[in-house]
């Protein structure tokens, strides 16, 4: 199939796709032009993918909204006219009207051609914000870049292998001054940065010579840019550099001609900026590439535009100048800011308002962004201004985006039939989350997937996403949400016990999750001579044989420097209760498996710390001190749906919420343990209670009477012979099982199911009741 007309996502376009392989370059290409002309419709440029089979496709369009003596056309005519034309024999003359890429993504119909757009760096507004000043893009295969705007993109501007750009939106900013010393220059770039700004350092042609200026930020108000201005204005190394240079500047601009190479534009500019007037190189698409102009000066205002156009009075080139057409052009800037070094420049691309710089590979490697982690990622990046914030979006094949999102989600050693039934659900998830985030469906954290670009690729992973390329789950014809988390505990959570509603095919099931302490090793939950608690792994302890008088167990420390640790878990940046040497002997007052997915252990939390932590999680604020803490209400899963908190319910907005609220738990499926309090039995039988800080009369095992009111002095044993310390003041240990919401798939359900012989369809229906798997569910 030479050309296809792929879903229409915007009614006033119709898109065309062309296979451009060498074997089908030479079929004649003049009627799309004739349907441009009949209709009066230009022909736009297109943005092509890589396709991972390394076929090459160019993809252009026809704006579909004709003149008003046309409009009474109906859309679907004007489709069936262009597959007319594609059916007639489209080539290579198709490319003196459309900008060709290199290859990047299959358009052949198949589901692998549905392309996801995944939020890297996006704000949403009571929703999401992860932010970054600016994007730091390379390629091992260089890059391509340009612009996009009304959903047409045009390739603008290509830079070589392995070299680094960056990318930031155009807005307000504060030039803090120029210097001809590239050291003193540097030496504020620093300052600033390192105070929190977002500097550019960037070389400028002067009458005198080459001078460094130094700007800061890419503000999208220019209220915020003031503010800048203020802060900068108060900084002592700032106003040494720039004295009472410090300006505002903005996004209006005075524009020349056109011109048709860079090296021509790039001569022009020298005279505006030897007047002493800041230029900028600008790129715009031209009807076979880029054409290029000069954007002079930089204006918060029309009052400032209108004063560089005064100050360019004795210039005569400057009476061509008119006020830049807005949007539409790609800034690029030669900046020092990357290497920090004299003479070695790298390029700055900065797209207006409305607008958004496009940057692809050159080849078929991937793109490395240096702000996330230094991670390289498929498809192409969309870089602008969304909510008054930097967002860069990465454009990627959904199949391809599953390799990444599996292999993040799931280890790539488990079986194959888990990856599967993964690689499902996250397919199945990603579709149904529509445009979540405005300019982006998902995001690459666990708030959408976990999506690490190619790093967390395996081959099963890849070969997993292969095995069920576009399956899907459906319930009443819809993509079901499907959610899943590490482990369910024993048990899936019921929808109410988590969003407070019901939905039909999530019900709580059973699920085998015990897999994930498979060669975990116990800890001892130990009494040291210090008279401190704490636990120390098995490992690390002999049993000597030897018990006290209440039948406790004696260990031995194996080694020096052993750490008595709070909870049953190596936690890095928390410190130990206590470093114990060779030799040193504790007592055994209870054995647990590591902390761990199944099982688990948080605390113990004080009055104060639990305060802490409910802060900005609750609906209204919780006053303190805390005396009590109990379950209120439990779901059809054993799951927590209700705390109280000194007899009233903890305010959060779901069941779910309850875990942030106190202190960050794996799941709500868990059990309160106060650690200050006793319940007691009297010789007589009836039942009393020690509460936290009272004093209590022990008779000890050797018959010693004594009053504790908690702390070293005081350890209990229950029913069961479990013996745990009573604390003196007011604390709670919160014990649990499960990581995660528990809703759905249990990934480490899932892994027990398929090693038990389920297959991956199977594992998906029993976590998913009452949908179908469609092929191509797209």
């Amino acid at each position: 199939m030479i050309g296809s007309v792929p879903p229409v996502k915007d009614a006033n376009r119709i898109i065309a796709t062309l296979d451009l392989s060498p074997s089908r370059m030479t079929v004649p290409a003049a009627e799309l032009h004739r349907m441009a002309a009949r209709d009066e419709r230009p022909i736009r440029a297109g943005w092509n993918r890589p396709d991972r089979h390394g076929r090459g496709f160019v993809i252009c369009s026809i704006d579909a909204t004709p003149p008003l003596s046309k409009r009474k056309e109906t859309m679907m005519t004007r489709a069936r006219g262009f597959k007319a034309a594609m059916a007639a024999g489209l080539g290579t003359a198709m490319l003196a009207g459309c900008l060709y890429l290199p290859p990047s993504a299959a358009a052949d119909g198949s589901t692998k051609d549905q392309q996801i757009r995944v939020g890297i760096f996006i704000t949403v507004p009571n929703k999401y914000t992860l932010s970054t000043p600016a994007a730091t893009l390379s390629s091992a295969g260089g890059l391509r870049v340009g612009i996009k705007q009304n959903e047409s993109t045009g390739l603008l501007d290509s830079v070589t292998a392995g070299a680094e750009i960056r990318s930031m939106a155009e807005g307000y900013s504060v030039l803090l001054g120029e210097s001809a010393d590239f050291a003193s220059a540097l030496a504020v770039f620093k300052a600033v940065k390192a105070a929190g700004g977002n500097p550019v350092l960037e070389p400028m042609n002067r009458s005198s010579g080459k001078v460094y200026q130094v700007a800061e930020g890419a503000y999208a108000t220019a209220s915020a840019a003031t503010s800048a201005l203020t802060k900068w204005s108060q900084n002592a190394t700032v106003m040494a550099f720039g004295g009472t240079a410090l300006q505002l500047r903005g996004p209006l601009h005075l524009e020349t001609g056109p011109y048709a190479s860079e090296p021509e534009a790039l001569a022009v500019a020298t005279v505006f900026s030897a007047a002493g007037v800041d230029t900028f190189l600008a790129l715009r698409p031209g009807g076979s590439g880029a054409s290029y102009s000069v954007m002079v000066g930089a204006a918060a205002d029309n009052a400032a535009l209108d004063a560089i156009r005064l100050k360019l009075a004795g210039v005569a080139e400057a009476a061509a100048l008119k006020p830049a057409l807005a949007g539409g052009y790609l800034l690029k800037r030669q900046e020092l800011s990357v290497s920090q070094k004299e003479g070695s420049s790298s390029a700055l691309y900065q797209a207006p308002t409305s607008s958004f710089a496009v940057v692809q590979p050159a080849g078929s490697e991937p793109v490395k962004l240096a702000e996330r982690y230094g991670r390289t990622y498929r498809g192409y990046f969309e870089i602008g201004s969304y909510n008054g914030a930097l967002s860069v979006i990465n454009e990627v094949s959904f199949e391809e985006y599953l390799y990444s999102v599996v292999g993040g989600e799931m280890p790539g050693s488990w079986h194959a039939e888990a990856l599967k039934a993964q690689a499902v659900a996250a397919r199945s998830y990603a579709l149904s989350q529509g445009t979540s985030f405005g300019i982006a469906q998902v995001v690459d954290t666990t708030l959408s997937q976990v999506y690490n670009g190619t790093s967390s690729e395996k081959a099963t992973t890849i070969q997993a996403v292969d095995a069920t390329e576009g399956m899907v789950m459906l319930s009443g014809g819809k993509p079901v949400e499907a959610v899943f988390s590490s482990s369910s505990g024993g048990q899936t959570a019921d929808p109410s016990e988590v969003w407070g509603n019901a939905v039909p095919y999530l019900t709580s099931v059973s699920s085998p999750d015990e897999s994930s302490e498979k060669g975990l090793l116990e800890w001892h939950r130990v009494l040291t001579s210090s008279g401190k608690t704490g636990f120390v792994r098995s490992d690390t302890v002999t049993l000597n044989g030897e018990n006290n008088a209440a039948g406790a167990a004696f260990a031995v420390i194996k080694s020096d420097d052993t750490n008595v640790r709070l909870l049953p878990l190596v936690q890095s940046g928390v410190n130990s209760v206590e470093k114990l040497g060779t030799g040193a002997k504790v007592t055994v007052l209870d054995t647990v498996i590591q902390s761990n997915e199944m099982n688990w252990m948080r605390g113990p939390f004080t009055s104060q710390q639990l305060l802490d932590g409910m802060k900005g999680k609750t609906t209204s604020a919780v006053s303190g001190p805390v005396t009590s803490l109990e379950v209120g209400q439990r779901g059809p899963s054993g799951r927590v749906k209700q705390v109280l908190v000194n007899g009233k319910a903890l305010p959060v907005k779901t069941p779910d919420s309850l875990r942030g609220a106190l202190g960050g738990l794996p799941s709500t499926r868990f059990w309160i343990e106060p650690a200050g309090g006793m319940s007691l039995l009297g010789a007589s039988g009836s039942v009393g209670s020690k509460e936290s800080g009272a004093a209590v009369g022990v008779l000890g095992a050797n018959g010693a009477r004594s009053t504790s009111s908690g702390g070293a002095s005081l350890n209990v044993m229950s029913a069961g012979g479990v013996i745990r310390p009573v604390a003196a003041s007011a604390s709670w240990m919160i014990r649990g099982t499960g990581n995660g919401h528990g809703l759905g798939l249990s990934q480490y359900g899932a892994k027990a199911l398929a090693e038990q012989g389920y297959d991956y369809q199977k594992i998906l229906k029993y976590y998913y009741k009452e949908i179908e798997l469609v092929k191509d569910g797209y």
